[in-house]
């Protein structure tokens, strides 16, 4: 028969498993502060994992399928803050900007961050809803830019929360 265990030990134990079901914290147990302090930076930023081992010809492909990417998406950023009533620079930068965090951010090999129609028509509806992008171009894309931010900020916290 198991010991018994209090109600604040089961708790924790549930706790523990619904947070961190896979705990991502054990590679720290027993280790340097060194080496804590470089699986922090490999935890937190995951280019410092796969970059060392990176070499020339992964690079070849990688680039050709990067300008791949890059022909069709610069249309598609341009499409996509039409959607939203923005100017087309917008477009280009939310096409440009999320891949390259996410290069460092990001571990996934076959994940593509960008601007999508959906959230294209969204912002759209919800920023005409407040304010006319004709009748007042600069604050509606100060408004664009609060909303976005804000956007991000809560994913980058739901990130390093996990």
């Amino acid at each position: 028969m198991p010991p018994k265990r209090t109600t604040l030990q089961k708790l924790k134990q549930r706790l523990a498993e619904i947070f961190f079901p896979d705990d991502p914290l054990h590679r720290f147990k027993n280790q340097s502060w060194v080496r804590k302090f470089i699986l922090g930076l490999q935890f937190l930023f995951p280019i410092f994992q796969w970059a060392p081992e990176y070499g020339l010809r992964p690079f070849r492909s990688d680039l050709v399928s990067g300008l791949t990417i890059a022909s069709l998406a610069i249309p598609q950023g341009i499409s996509y803050a039409k959607l939203a009533n923005l100017p087309p620079i917008v477009g280009l930068y939310s096409s440009f900007v999320p891949p390259l965090i996410y290069s460092v951010l990001g571990s996934s090999r076959h994940l593509g961050v960008g601007p999508v129609s959906i959230a294209s028509l969204v912002m759209g509806s919800m920023l005409t809803e407040s304010v006319s992008s004709t009748q007042d171009p600069i604050l509606y894309l100060k408004l664009a830019f609060t909303a976005t931010f804000f956007a991000g900020l809560f994913q980058a916290s739901l990130g390093l929360l996990r």
